[in-house]
């Protein structure tokens, strides 16, 4: 398998060329489907791993060894926990292993939940869940 790159990354395009091809269209993929979810927020890295910020960090992913992880926070795993359960899920982690398909469409559910998490909090408004 592959191991994590040992270098330091400035933008997202340059984190997803270091991975081999197959990683690099999930990866790829993934930054599509976070981005027609979330159009106003804005790309950076942040802990060395690919993040949209919106008002703050909105979300993290990255690419490891057997799995990709995606990193909403704790109320977003807790507010999709039926549905995160056949992945292994720890406080504001998501694991879904490389082995298998990506679920796209509820990572744009995740995506759209804390952007309007986020919209809320901005707002002064108590968080609708």
């Amino acid at each position: 398998m592959m191991a994590m790159p040992k270098q330091q990354f400035t933008n997202i395009d340059g984190y997803i060329a270091a991975f081999p091809d197959d990683i690099r269209d999930i990866l790829q993929k993934l930054r599509q489907t976070i981005h027609a979810a979330a159009p106003d927020a804005e790309e950076a890295i942040s802990y060395q791993m690919p993040t949209f910020k919106l008002h703050g960090n909105l979300i993290h992913f990255a690419a490891f060894k057997s799995h990709i992880g995606l990193y909403p926070t704790p109320s977003a795993t807790e507010a999709f926990a039926q549905e995160l359960a056949p992945y292994a899920v720890s406080k504001g982690t998501i694991r879904f292993p490389l082995d298998q398909p990506i679920p796209y469409d509820l990572v744009t559910r995740i995506v759209e939940y804390r952007v309007q998490e986020t919209v809320n909090k901005r707002k002064g408004k108590k968080k609708s869940t």
